[in-house]
């Protein structure tokens, strides 16, 4: 650690800790082994002078923040395939300099090679065909070329059957001729698509017959579209794909990627906000006793502790969903779709809870540290920006939690039909055939509460839609007007699976740590099950059997669970282990020297660089001595 001098206060938190942060460390990392080159990658990456940032970027114009952005994109890449040629090959090297964590340390307002790695390679190993991979991907991975994913468009996004741009077939020249005939087809937002890349997977709407005009007619060969799945034949047949959702690949694993890197930058907020909240020393609890840090308010910590656990909780769903979305993936090579359907309701409603959630915990750790959380230099206004981001790119959250509806709709139909339903929906038939319990002071008990919420809310939906069929209105009018109901059945859906797989990881963890730890995984743990369910008390008493006692009871447990976290509060960030340098702000350093590190900051800035600006002389003197 630092052989700086430690803040006073942080230095008795950690003293008080009731087990070892570094035990913390190896569980998130994947163990010892994986820390040790955590930490070394950081150190390349990190200690290279070339990366340092001498004048930071708010001082920059948009034009050379671009610039710099690049030039350090180039520096890094370079220096991972330095990494490969020392044998150091892994996606690891890629996710972190690609993600919120070491990524956000050297490019902190995005990385322009990202969607090359995250979307352009992704696209072509999924969709592209055996000879399409070996023509493309080597060189995609060396960078002699750079791609983008060209689908958004100016007046259109995520629904993809409203685009306008065009591909016609011309069988005569085997090739597709590219249109953009109107001002809104033109690719909008597509990183790296304008200056970066030169060249882009494309969304078009597909033609084999018929002519279009715009866009300079771009004439593309035949075997460039990627036909792993859906197909054109050279006499401009078109073979359809197995499942309409195969096209969906790309878009299911950057979903993916979103639910972790939400839990990250989350995690890096409540690191800041929970370290800057045990030295900041403000107001009274009691008259005439000295100030107290604002971490022993229990508001505060009521602000905070729910974020480090929401962190857990989106950190376990989605390593469950990595795991299921490369088992899927496995599976589709050998033709078996079955399970598709729910990794894609999964991977909709998982991404935009996560996005959701992480944007709302990242603006309340950012409030949670007052005025100095609106300085740009606590990394909080840039990481709520780059969050909330994630709400509406790779597929808008309305629209995602819609998307799962239809699996939900299809599922509850299946229930009442006695048909089997997968895992992810079982609960449908538990909670049909069995009455509500009475109120459990125990996580199960909760997660049983949230799945009728579920269930209930899915079985309104689903009659509520079907009275207005039966009513006569179309089944596409039914489903826009019942879409309120609809969205909500989504959202409780999702926030009872991820309790409940929360709970399941913590179970599997907690016999293989130390005694301490365990006990603090189970208290965060707990926090989340009882924070989630008061935030919907309406549902709770609507669906399930309880008492205005029970929720008396619900609120002490959850004031109880919050002083049992307080010791270990400073302690459960810094098993984090997040280097200084990746969260770059003055109010979260491991020192927790605050005030010394924001006066340094403040001397960086270009404006404070002479005593009297050049303004003053040229404006505001003449302005004082006139005679107004």
């Amino acid at each position: 650690m630092p052989s700086v001098k430690i803040n006073e206060d942080l230095r008795k938190e950690r003293e008080k800790c009731s087990f070892d942060p570094i035990e913390l460390t190896y569980l998130i990392d994947g163990g010892k082994e994986k820390t040790a080159e955590r930490k070394e990658r950081e150190k390349f990456f990190l200690d290279d002078p070339q990366l340092k940032q001498t004048v930071p970027l708010d001082y920059l114009s948009h034009k050379e923040k671009y610039e710099e952005a690049l030039k350090r994109a180039c520096i890094v890449f370079r220096k991972v395939q330095q990494l490969q040629g020392q044998g150091k090959v892994g996606m690891q090297n890629f996710r972190e300099i690609l993600g919120g964590q070491l990524g956000s340390a050297i490019l902190r307002d995005g990385n322009p090679l990202g969607l090359h790695y995250v979307m352009f390679i992704p696209t072509i190993m999924g969709q592209g065909t055996i000879d399409q991979q070996a023509e493309w991907i080597s060189k995609a991975w060396n960078l002699d070329i750079v791609g983008t994913y060209a689908q958004t468009e100016l007046g259109h996004g995520t629904f993809i059957r409203g685009l306008e741009t065009t591909a016609t077939y011309d069988p005569k020249r085997e090739e597709f001729v590219l249109n953009s005939p109107t001002l809104t087809s033109y690719k909008w937002w597509p990183g790296g698509l304008g200056h970066t890349a030169n060249y882009a997977v494309v969304v078009a709407q597909l033609y084999s017959q018929g002519t279009c005009h715009g866009f300079d007619n771009v004439r593309i060969p035949r075997n460039y579209m990627l036909m792993k799945n859906g197909k054109i034949l050279k006499d401009g047949s078109y073979v359809k794909s197995p499942s309409s959702k195969l096209t969906y690949g790309t878009m299911i694993f950057v979903r993916v990627v979103i639910v972790q890197d939400a839990a990250n930058y989350l995690r890096k907020a409540a690191t800041i906000a929970v370290r800057y909240s045990a030295v900041r020393h403000q107001s009274h609890i009691k008259e005439n006793a000295p100030e107290p840090q604002i971490l022993d308010f229990v508001t505060q910590q009521y602000k905070l502790f729910p974020q480090i656990s929401t962190y857990f909780a989106l950190h376990h769903s989605g390593l469950w969903l990595w795991d299921m979305y490369n088992n899927v993936t496995s599976e589709l090579e050998s033709g078996q779709l079955d399970r598709l359907p729910e990794l894609h309701a999964l991977a909709c409603c998982l991404k935009a809870v996560s996005a959701a959630d992480a944007a709302e915990g990242v603006e309340i750790c950012r409030l949670a540290c007052g005025g100095h959380g609106y300085m740009s230099c606590s990394s909080l206004p840039v990481t709520y920006g780059l969050v909330t981001a994630m709400i509406t790119y790779e597929g808008e959250n309305t629209v995602l939690f819609l998307q799962t509806a239809r699996f939900l709709m299809k599922a509850w139909q299946s229930c009442l039909d006695g048909q089997p339903l997968t895992p992810s929906v079982q609960y449908l038939n538990n909670v049909k055939q069995s009455f509500a319990g009475v109120y459990q002071k125990s996580v199960p008990w909760i997660i049983n509460a949230m799945q009728r919420i579920a269930a209930g809310k899915i079985e309104v939906a689903h009659r509520h839609m079907n009275d207005r069929i039966r009513r006569g209105l179309d089944s596409e009018y039914a489903w826009n007007e019942t879409s309120i109901e609809l969205v909500a059945a989504s959202v409780a859906h999702c926030r009872a699976f991820i309790v409940e797989t929360y709970y399941n990881s913590v179970l599997h963890i907690v016999p293989n740590v130390s005694k301490q730890l365990g006990k603090v995984l189970t208290d965060l743990c707990e926090l989340y099950s009882v924070y989630t369910l008061l935030k919907c008390t309406g549902d709770l008493l609507r669906f399930n059997s309880v008492t205005a006692r029970d929720l008396e009871d619900l609120q002490r447990w959850l004031e109880d669970v919050l002083a049992a976290i307080r010791p270990n509060a400073i302690g459960i960030v810094d098993g984090f282990d997040i280097n200084d340098a990746i969260l770059a702000s003055p109010l979260g350093a491991y020192d927790g020297n605050v005030y010394e590190r924001l006066f340094e900051e403040a001397a960086r800035s270009p404006l404070n660089a002479e005593p009297v600006n050049q303004s003053f002389h040229k404006y505001l003197k003449p302005l004082l001595k006139s005679k107004m």
